[in-house]
């Protein structure tokens, strides 16, 4: 049996069970009343969520947390995509490991669903990435009941990678029929000046507001804007696709990291939700 073991524990949030517990309830106690849980009604498809440290970036995840916490759907396996920081790896890697432990306790990986996907498995691809480590202790808290998880990491980052990604996790489910949820990890602009970051995150904004995966593909290629998990983000909008006739999206919160400590070169972090509308 092989665990991985936390890599950003006291780094990205606290190592201790406690002390992250009381990190994510007093955030979470600060951006209650601003979610709107009227979306969790909706057929929840996945969710754009932030990565940095969580006294950055948590003031938005937990938005996208505590909807699907509140949907009637209990979700079997949980795919994290994540973009690859540290060069480690191929194209699209699967991890390695039967189980990720955090503060809270370890996790299975659905490694069933796994050997249905026709992608590489890389040990160091995953084991010093900060990018999908952090969804799961918020996984955890939020989360009343057992799930596995499915990390991919992603170091080429287009949309015929987006693409293959997106279909190999389709193809896959409808052998085996799992209640999936996808997570594309990613923060948006970085080390910008407030204002700019909003300016410059409104063009991969409008492109996943339209579904448009070659958009979001070229517009960040050609502004050289550094959102640095687009390619997850196209898989997500191409899985999105699909599996849902009508898929919608939309922003849950939008930040930055100045708000916390004031700057004039911060990192942006927006969580969005991808659903498919119930009852319209």
């Amino acid at each position: 049996m092989k665990i991985r073991k936390p890599t950003v524990a006291g780094k990205f949030y606290p190592d201790d069970r406690k002390e992250l517990e009381k990190l994510i309830n007093s955030i979470y106690l600060k951006e209650k009343k601003n979610i709107d849980l009227s979306l969790s009604k909706h057929k929840i498809i996945g969710g754009v969520v932030p990565h940095a440290g969580y006294m950055f970036s948590a003031y938005e995840a937990v938005h996208f947390f505590d909807i699907i916490k509140n949907a009637s759907l209990q979700y079997d396996t949980i795919i994290i995509i994540n973009p690859n920081h540290t060069g480690y790896g191929y194209n699209i890697d699967l991890d390695s490991n039967d189980f990720w432990e955090t503060p809270f306790g370890a996790v299975s990986l659905d490694t069933d669903f796994m050997s249905h996907l026709p992608f590489s498995v890389s040990t160091e691809a995953h084991k010093y990435e900060h990018s999908g480590e952090v969804m799961l202790p918020l996984l955890q808290y939020f989360l009343d009941y057992e799930f596995k998880i499915i990390p991919i990491t992603m170091s080429h980052q287009n949309y015929e990678n987006a693409k293959l990604l997106a279909d190999g996790i389709y193809n896959a489910n409808q052998k085996l029929n799992r209640n999936i949820l996808i997570i594309a990890s990613s923060d948006f602009s970085h080390y910008v000046e407030p204002e700019k970051g909003k300016y410059l995150d409104n063009f991969v904004l409008d492109n996943i507001e339209n579904l448009d995966s070659k958009a979001i593909n070229n517009v960040v290629r050609e502004k050289h804007l550094s959102v640095c998990g687009y390619g997850p983000i196209m898989s997500l909008v191409e899985y999105s696709k699909l599996v849902s006739k009508n898929p919608c999206s939309k922003i849950l919160r939008r930040g930055n990291s100045g708000e916390v400590i004031p700057s004039n070169e911060v990192v942006d972090y927006v969580s969005i939700l991808f659903y498919e509308e119930v009852g319209v």
